[in-house]
């Protein structure tokens, strides 16, 4: 079994307006996207968007494309919606990749989605990388995995797990999670269509409604870390530097 990518994209965007369509290093960041996810070892790359000049530039980058509703508060929404249009059976495999991470690493897809082909009784695979300082470790917009014996047990926007000896200032123990996620598809249809979880709604984490369902999740440790995501217009210009001065 293999498994395939979807990015979900939308145009709108709230603190960066049109951002998958802005250009970086002279191409859209969504053509970007497309090319990382192109270069890994999925089946199959698609776009699920529901505006045609998305979908115009995907299929550029060499892409399908699943057009969907415009309402979706959420990727996981508008790819459950596209995940029917692809004809995929409810035990195939998606990658979600975010269509604003214009330097996902192909690895890292590859890894997320191969966990979850090995891991047969896991409904979810995801990635976490160890918390590297204690600025890191303390903020809330820093979103903490904890797991044991390849299982996440628990995603938090608070620092865990909590070190009662030392007043919480030791973070050795801590692992940043990783927004990136590979569904079976059955599970994702599913979970896209359960109402928000008491836990998600007091974290706005999204993922622990996954827990509430009763899914297992597959956490690994990242071999390969992502580039910036851009949420901002500071963000775009960080992006183009990299992209642009390796």
């Amino acid at each position: 079994m293999s498994f395939h990518v979807v990015i979900p994209a939308r145009l709108a965007s709230t603190r960066l307006p049109g951002k998958v369509l802005r250009p970086i290093a002279g191409r859209p960041m969504i053509a970007h996207v497309c090319a990382a996810a192109r270069a890994s070892r999925a089946a199959s790359v698609w776009v699920a968007t529901d505006d045609e000049d998305v979908a115009a530039v995907a299929r550029e980058a060499g892409a399908s494309v699943a057009m969907t509703r415009a309402d979706h508060l959420c990727g996981s929404d508008r790819i459950a919606e596209a995940v029917s249009a692809m004809g995929l059976a409810p035990e195939a495999i998606v990658v979600n990749v975010q269509a604003d991470e214009p330097m996902m690493p192909p690895a890292l897809i590859d890894q997320v989605g191969i966990a979850l082909v090995q891991d047969t009784e896991a409904q979810i695979a995801t990635a976490a990388t160890p918390i590297t300082s204690h600025e890191e470790w303390a903020n809330p917009n820093v979103v903490k995995a904890v797991g044991a014996g390849g299982r996440a047990l628990y995603f938090s926007r608070a620092p865990i797990p909590f070190h009662r000896d030392s007043a919480n200032t030791d973070f050795s123990a801590g692992r940043r999670h990783l927004g990136i996620y590979a569904y079976r598809v059955g599970a994702l249809v599913r979970f896209a269509a359960a109402p928000p979880g008491v836990l998600e709604q007091i974290e706005s984490l999204e993922q622990l409604r996954a827990f509430e369902l009763g899914f297992q999740l597959s956490l690994v440790d990242a071999i390969a870390l992502p580039g910036p995501g851009v949420d901002t217009e500071a963000d775009l210009i960080e992006v183009e530097q990299r992209m642009t001065n390796p």
